[in-house]
């Protein structure tokens, strides 16, 4: 049963640090089988208070799958462009 990674960038920073994260992210994401489901800056609340610049969903085939991707060295080795040049956070989301 696929599992779900969803992000949210609340603010950036730093636009050049988080483009280069982007760039060098997405290949990890795909060599541990993540499938992008949507990136967007188009976002239109409906209700509530929402305060966010963009949204990621990344699709996975389990939890294993997840933690191997974003605890692999080559994932840390590139973390720290996302942590310094936005305000995220994240959600493994499980049917």
């Amino acid at each position: 049963m696929p599992i779900f990674f969803l992000a949210e960038i609340q603010s950036v920073s730093d636009a050049t640090m988080y483009s280069e994260y982007i760039e060098k992210a997405a290949p990890i994401i795909k060599k541990y089988g993540g499938e992008y489901i949507f990136r967007s800056s188009q976002l239109s609340p409906i209700s509530g208070e929402w305060d966010m610049k963009r949204m990621i969903l990344i699709k996975f085939a389990s939890k294993d799958k997840i933690m191997q991707c974003f605890q692999s060295d080559e994932y840390r080795k590139i973390a720290h462009l996302r942590e310094n040049s936005t305000i995220s956070k994240a959600i493994i989301i499980e049917e």
